[in-house]
């Protein structure tokens, strides 16, 4: 029996924002890791634009010479009679922010979507020349809210141990066995993630980020050390620094930071760090096993509640500050929100008989916070 719904194609939570947001002269920026549908979500786009549309791809050399002569005149007869611009893994072209600059500042009414599969090229790449006229949206893998389109209550409750185990990758939705599901997962990280990794700035060494990726995951909900972490590997801290930040910059791990008000009882400078995809953290710690047969079940759910938080922060554009809080003491909380300017805190908890209070010392400095325990019962109201 297949673990997932088969279906042809869910609907991703942003793709209406999308449309209302790819307004004329400006550019509409997509991020996403790599197999997280962007190609398969502009399709979509596209079925629904009543406009002619020029679909260009980056990674494709006719493109390259299309865009090369970066000149108003070029543009203007390249796009003439086209109303919209849309280019997939858009970083693959030199100088696209600068091209794309004159594109929006001088062809009236176009309107221009770009995609890319990490943080950090699109960034150099764009940058500067088009600021102010662009918006960013990401794209995560499938998240609970998009999954309810073909589950119901108790669907969606029978599946949610699998995801935490396989993750969220789309294509996962069209592969029927746990076999072929582990396959896919390794080809995942070794072809496709890591690619975009070893190709910065002259990084040769995959073993190095695998091992590094595996010490983070064995320690999700933890502070991590960059100390121990250059220790362990054996490499200079400033390039562990900038290995994390490259992980996060393709979109396979994100930090969290220690929340503190200056109290001198509360940690501030620590970090935690969390996968997007749980799959992802599992196949790199070669663990596919079934929750009932893991010891790591409580990191396993907490990663996975925490990315689906995150995911649906991002999906409704909540303008949210994302934290942990610990004392010295050891009193901690797995997640805090600061967000209109009020502060909200939750526990993680698997099992909805470990509900407790708020920490005396949170209650104490905080106490016009909310404070909630966030277990498998009550989980998708608070990602969904």
């Amino acid at each position: 029996m297949p673990i997932f719904t088969k279906v042809d194609y869910l609907d991703r939570f942003i793709t209406g924002n999308i449309l209302k947001s790819l307004k004329k002269n400006k550019v509409l920026v997509l991020l996403g890791a790599r197999r997280t549908g962007k190609t398969v979500l502009i399709q979509s786009i596209m079925r629904r634009i009543r406009e002619k549309i020029l679909l260009l791809n980056g990674e494709d050399i006719i493109t390259h010479d299309l865009l090369r002569e970066r000149s108003v005149e070029n543009y203007r007869q390249l796009l003439a009679g086209y109303d919209c611009l849309i280019i997939d893994e858009a970083q693959k072209i030199d100088e696209i922010g600068l091209k794309l600059k004159l594109i929006v500042d001088h062809i009236n009414g176009i309107r221009v979507l770009v995609t890319g599969s990490s943080s950090f090229d699109i960034s150099n790449k764009l940058g500067e020349p088009l600021t102010g006229r662009s918006q960013v949206f990401h794209l995560y893998p499938f998240s609970e809210a998009e999954y309810q389109q073909t589950e119901g209550p108790v669907e969606r409750s029978g599946r949610l141990e699998q995801r935490m185990v396989y993750g969220n990758y789309p294509e996962l939705l069209h592969i029927e066995s746990h076999a072929e599901m582990g396959k896919y997962l390794h080809g995942l990280v070794n072809s496709y993630l890591l690619k975009d990794i070893l190709t910065f700035e002259g990084i040769r060494n995959a073993s190095v980020i695998i091992d590094l990726l595996r010490l983070i995951a064995f320690q999700i909900g933890k502070e991590v050390s960059v100390n121990e972490l250059s220790r362990a590997l054996g490499i200079h801290k400033a390039t562990v620094v900038r290995y994390l930040d490259l992980l996060s910059k393709v979109f396979i791990i994100f930090p969290v930071r220690a929340f503190s008000r200056n109290l001198r009882k509360e940690v501030s400078k620590s970090q935690r760090w969390y996968f997007t995809d749980n799959g992802i953290r599992n196949t790199v710690i070669n663990n596919l096993n079934p929750l009932n047969q893991r010891n790591d079940r409580g990191m396993v759910w907490e990663n996975y509640a925490i990315s689906e938080r995150v995911k649906y922060q991002g999906n409704t554009g909540m303008l949210v500050s994302n934290f942990f809080w610990r004392t010295y003491h050891k009193q901690e909380i797995d997640w805090i929100e600061e967000r209109e300017g009020r502060l909200y805190a939750w526990e993680i908890k698997w099992d909805e008989k470990r509900t407790k209070d708020a920490p005396s010392a949170w209650k104490e400095a905080y106490p016009e916070s909310e404070f909630q325990v966030i277990h498998r019962k009550n989980f998708h109201g608070w990602v969904t």
